[in-house]
Formats: structure tokens, sequence, C-alpha cells
């Protein structure tokens, strides 16, 4: 029986990405996405709830899926407060959880970040571990977590720092190997597509998916 898919991030790197995967794939007769803005697509397995994100418990209904792609995040720079970014990369991820959760969903995908860590001293850092230890608590059979590095690909809005990073990275690319693999940068496809695999083995359990893994994943 084919299931439904939930996806939450639609318009960033690998929501973008994504979407279109969910889309094209058998495994899905519809694909909601929920979010403050409705994308640009039009398709027939395509259903869009359009809320603010902390509203999400007054559309609970319309979020009923059986698979949940968790794609949101921001930056400090972008969200402009530390207030800002906990709400986004924090408080919206847990809500999302926790609604789908009350909807009997069965697996739960979520990007977060390498290096994150509750205890971490950089703050990006410490929310992203703080998400994950909170998501780990909600009941689905199946837990995903991406941990991408740097991330590569067309955004709708170009984040400075990624661009230098992401060129930095490309001239170290030959020197990291071994252990330093994580630390090459990975496209928002890549992540995308891990995630969709991921989904799709039908597991069980929490699986911690480290940025080295992701493209070996998809191979």
């Amino acid at each position: 029986m084919q299931k439904t898919a939930l996806l939450a991030g639609a318009t960033g790197l690998i929501g973008s990405q994504l979407l279109p995967l969910l889309l094209a794939s058998g495994r899905y007769a519809k694909v909601i996405v929920v979010g403050r803005k409705a994308v640009p697509t039009i398709h027939p397995k395509l259903v869009q709830v359009t809320t603010e994100l902390d509203q999400l418990e007054e559309v609970r209904l319309k979020l009923i899926a059986d698979d949940v792609y968790c794609c949101l995040g921001t930056t400090m720079a972008q969200a402009g407060s530390k207030e800002a970014f906990y709400k986004v990369d924090y408080l919206y991820v847990v809500r999302l959880a926790a609604v789908a959760a009350a909807n009997f969903a069965s697996q739960f995908m979520v990007v977060s970040s390498m290096g994150a860590d509750a205890e971490s001293r950089i703050y990006y850092s410490r929310v992203k571990g703080e998400m994950e230890a909170a998501v780990r608590q909600t009941p689905f059979r199946a837990i995903h977590i991406f941990r991408p590095s740097l991330l590569l690909g067309e955004r709708a809005r170009p984040r400075l720092g990624e661009r230098i990073g992401a060129v930095v990275l490309r001239l170290l690319r030959p020197l990291l190997r071994g252990p330093l693999l994580k630390y090459r940068p990975v496209t928002g496809a890549t992540v995308a597509a891990a995630m969709l695999r991921a989904a799709e083995e039908d597991g069980g359990g929490v699986r911690v998916h480290e940025s080295d893994e992701l493209a070996a994943s998809t191979k």
C-alpha cells in the first residue's frame, strides 16, 4: 500500500531537492508540504498546507502521514538573534515531531548538523544537539538524524560564509581523507537522496547518518 509523506522546509536547499524525489517516488500516493509559503509546484500527489509553524497543532489533522521529513533550519545571521534561531532550529522541529507523533506517523527524518552536541560551547551546535535529544524522545518506530557538513547548492538566499567555506574546502578536498573525510562538503541533493533512501529501508530505532556516510548511501 502506498504511503503519505509530510515535508517541512520544502523551500530550503535540501527540501527543494527532496520534494521532486518524493513526488516521483512510487512509495508515496500523497506528499503533504507544510510551511509559511506555498511552493510553486503543481502535481497530482501534492497537497499544500500553508500555516505559521508555531500553529501546527491547529492544522494537525491535515498533517497525517507515514513518513515525516524535516528540513527546517536557518543560521544565526539570517535569524537575526539567538531567540529567533532557537525558534526555527529547535522549537519548530520539536513541535513538528510532536504533532507527527500524535498523528501516529511511523518514521521521522530530520536534518541536523555535523558537530551537533547538547553539551557544546558553540551555540549553534548546542541547539542542534538539544533538538536531536528532544526528537529522540518521540515515539516513532524509526528516527533518522542527518548530520551534513558544509552544504553545497543553490539557495534562494545565498550565505556568504558557506560560499567562502565551500571554496576553502574544495581546495583542501584532496587532503580530506580517512577520519577527515566527514569534513568534505556535501550537496543538498545528496542529503535529500539519502533521506529518501533511509525511509525506504523501513527500519526501526534511532540512526544517525554522519556526513561522510551520506554520499556513500546514495551510490
